[in-house]
């Protein structure tokens, strides 16, 4: 019996050769599913290297910097046009479809590019662990309904995505799935936190794809932990250590939504 072909996955490295604890993250994620996946990775920002649309699946990563800053620039122009080529391919009848998950830095380009709403920088840097809320449409999705109200996330952020497009969103067939945590004291909008735009096209703005691993050389940084101490008290600190090794929160947020998502387009493409 001939051996079945492996799926085909991208990893579109939006990091600018920044240090980062991402891509770790997610490369471990796919080594997981390296039985069904042959996978490469595509130096986007700082190498311009943007892949074709040969691949079935692509996971585009979080980065540092304003979603403003690739604008004009040749590597923008290709991720953007990429982007514009898995959607038609989906929208234009292919009975196999092509999938994209987008984190962060790209949920906000992909943002920008679809007019999804307002994106701005923050009045603060977000960097932690902060509770999410889903929406009731998220409620009844195949990737995020088994996830508690509300549920815990790694954010890592100067900028974001408020005032929602609801009609371009309408027009798209596109919906959000997560808010940003209400602040009882602070009058300000919050952020959209996941949005899906397709069935195969999903993005967050928080980092689904990190673990306790990454975020515990994160605070043992002196300068983002005297940070955090500064701004919320030690007890915060200590909360959000504490969400790192509760099965309940991070470990369940990295468990369910990015191997979810995979795993179902590995099957859906495998029945095709």
């Amino acid at each position: 019996m001939p051996k079945q072909k492996k799926i085909s996955l991208a990893i579109l490295d939006m990091y600018e050769n920044a240090p980062n604890e991402g891509m770790r993250c997610i490369r471990a994620i796919v080594q997981e599913l390296s039985d069904f996946v042959d996978w490469q990775e595509f130096d986007v920002r700082y190498k311009n290297e943007v892949p074709n649309k040969k691949f079935d699946i692509y996971i585009s990563t979080g980065g540092p910097g304003s979603p403003f800053d690739g604008e004009g620039k040749e590597w923008e122009k290709k991720y953007f046009d990429l982007v514009d080529t898995i959607w038609a391919h989906n929208q234009n009848g292919n009975k196999s479809k092509k999938y994209l998950f987008a984190i962060c830095h790209s949920f906000q380009l992909l943002g920008r590019h679809f007019d999804l709403g307002n994106i701005c920088q923050r009045r603060s840097n977000a960097f932690g662990v902060f509770p999410v809320h889903r929406t009731e449409i998220a409620k009844q999705d195949h990737f995020f309904h088994s996830l508690p109200d509300p549920y815990y996330v790694v954010d890592s952020r100067d900028w974001q995505m408020i005032e929602p497009n609801y009609e371009k969103m309408k027009a798209l067939g596109a919906s959000i799935l997560a808010i940003e945590k209400k602040r009882e004291h602070v009058e300000l909008e919050r952020a959209v936190m996941a949005l899906k735009l397709s069935n195969e096209m999903y993005m967050t703005q928080f980092h689904p794809e990190a673990d306790a691993e990454g975020m515990l050389r994160h605070f043992a940084n002196p300068e983002r932990r005297n940070k955090i101490i500064s701004s919320h008290g030690d007890w915060k600190l200590e909360d959000m250590i504490r969400s790192l090794s509760d099965p309940l929160k991070i470990p369940l947020t990295h468990k369910e939504i990015i191997p979810s998502f995979l795993r179902s387009a590995i099957n859906a493409i495998k029945m095709n």
